[in-house]
C-alpha cells in the first residue's frame, strides 16, 4: 500500500512537517514523487519509520538515527529485536517504580510497615542504570566488555542511600567545575586538575577497579563518539576534548594522535 505524506502522518501519529524534515535529513526519503509533486511512501518507507520512531522513543538523537538507519549492514529484524529488549528493560523499570510508590503510599497510610532504605532507592538507581545502558551502553561494552559493564551496574545496584546522595552532589560538582575550568583554556592548570580529580572520583561510584589507563581511554572515548561529545559540549563547545586534554595530564597519560 502506498501513502502521500499526509496519510502517512495520520497513520503515524505525526505532522507532515516531521515527515518533510525527515526527508530533509535523509533518513527517510519517499519511494517517488508522483506526478502531481506529492511524495508517495510505500511499504519500506512505512517500517523505516516505525524503526525511526523506536529510536525516537528510546531517546536516540536524530544524528544518531541517520547513522543507524543508513548504514549498509543496517538490519531491520535485529533493531527490531534490539527496541523490544530496551522496551521490555524500560517496563521493568517502571514497574518497579510503580511498586516503589505504591510501597511509599502504603506506608504513609500506616497500611505496612517502614520501607528499607534499599527499597526506597531501588527505582532510581534502576533508572540510572537504564537510562546508561540505552545512551551509551553498546560502546561502553564493546570497549570494555560485558563482565566490567555487569560489575559496575552491580555497583550501583548495591549503593547506600548515602552514596546515591554523594554521588548527586558530585555529579554537580564536576559538571561545575569543569565548566569553569574550561573558561581557563588551560587543561593543566588548578581548576582544569581538580575537575579531572573529581571525574576520578565520580568514576569510582561506577567502577569496580580505578586505572589510569582507564580513565584516559574514556575521556578519549568522550572525544571519538559523538553522542558523548554532545553530552559534554552541550553548553560550551570544545568541552569534551578540554577535559579529554585534562585527564591526560593528570593520570600522565600521552594522549593519543
Amino acid at each position: 500500500m502506498e501513502y502521500t505524506v499526509q496519510k502517512l502522518g495520520q497513520l503515524a501519529g505525526i505532522s507532515t512537517r516531521t515527515l518533510r524534515y525527515y526527508d530533509e535529513l535523509g533518513i527517510l526519503k519517499p519511494a517517488r514523487i508522483n506526478t502531481s509533486g506529492y511524495r508517495i511512501y510505500g511499504q519500506a518507507e512505512v517500517n523505516r519509520l516505525q524503526q525511526i520512531l523506536f529510536y525516537r522513543e528510546l531517546g536516540v538523537s536524530l544524528e544518531q538515527i541517520k547513522a543507524i538507519v543508513t548504514d549498509p549492514d543496517f538490519d531491520g529484524a535485529h533493531a527490531l529485536k534490539e527496541h523490544r529488549e530496551k522496551l521490555l528493560d524500560r517496563r521493568a523499570q517502571l514497574d518497579l517504580l510503580i511498586r516503589n510508590v505504591e510501597k511509599t503510599i502504603a506506608q504513609t497510610e500506616g497500611r505496612m510497615s517502614n520501607m528499607s532504605d534499599k527499597e526506597k532507592f531501588e527505582g532510581f538507581k534502576q533508572k540510572l542504570i537504564d537510562d546508561n545502558e540505552a545512551k551509551y551502553g553498546k560502546e561502553v561494552r564493546e570497549k570494555y566488555g560485558d563482565d566490567t559493564v555487569n560489575k559496575s551496574n552491580a555497583k550501583v545496584k548495591g549503593m547506600t542511600e548515602e552514596q546515591h546522595e554523594q554521588l548527586t552532589r558530585l555529579t554537580e560538582e564536576v559538571t561545575d567545575t569543569l565548566a569553569a575550568a574550561f573558561q581557563t583554556g588551560d587543561p593543566a592548570g588548578e581548576l582544569a586538575q581538580k575537575a579531572a580529580d573529581l571525574h576520578k572520583q565520580w568514576l569510582t561510584f561506577y567502577w569496580d577497579s580505578y586505572s589510569k589507563e582507564a580513565h584516559a581511554g574514556l575521556a578519549q572515548m568522550y572525544v571519538d563518539d559523538e553522542r558523548f561529545t554532545a553530552y559534554y559540549d552541550a553548553k560550551q563547545p570544545g568541552t569534551a576534548a578540554f577535559l579529554r586534554d585534562a585527564v591526560y595530564i593528570y593520570t600522565g597519560t600521552k594522549k593519543q594522535d
